[in-house]
């Protein structure tokens, strides 16, 4: 470096009003997802609570219903699967 120069040194600079617009908008969006949510949510839970009152079977009976009907259905697609291997064979 020679001796008399000089480097001019430009700082950064931050206009503080677009950015705190910019978190209040945020915050506000935030919000009123937030809101959306929790009211889709409290619907959603009526709806639910409602369907299980006009059940015939209790809660915990549906749902060992449904989990045999699961296991009925995963087994009879492995024995599909075992069964056939994705083949057609031709007979001769």
């Amino acid at each position: 470096m020679k001796t008399g120069q000089t480097y001019s040194s430009t700082a950064f600079q931050l206009n503080k009003t677009p950015m705190i617009t910019g978190a209040v908008l945020v915050c506000a969006g935030g919000l009123i997802g937030l809101m959306g949510m929790l009211v889709s949510g409290t619907a959603m839970a009526s709806a639910c609570r409602q369907w299980f009152r006009e059940l015939e079977m209790t809660p915990s009976d549906a749902a060992k219903h449904k989990w045999s009907q699961t296991k009925a259905a995963s087994a009879a697609g492995a024995a599909a699967w075992q069964q056939h291997d994705g083949m057609q064979r031709t007979h001769a």
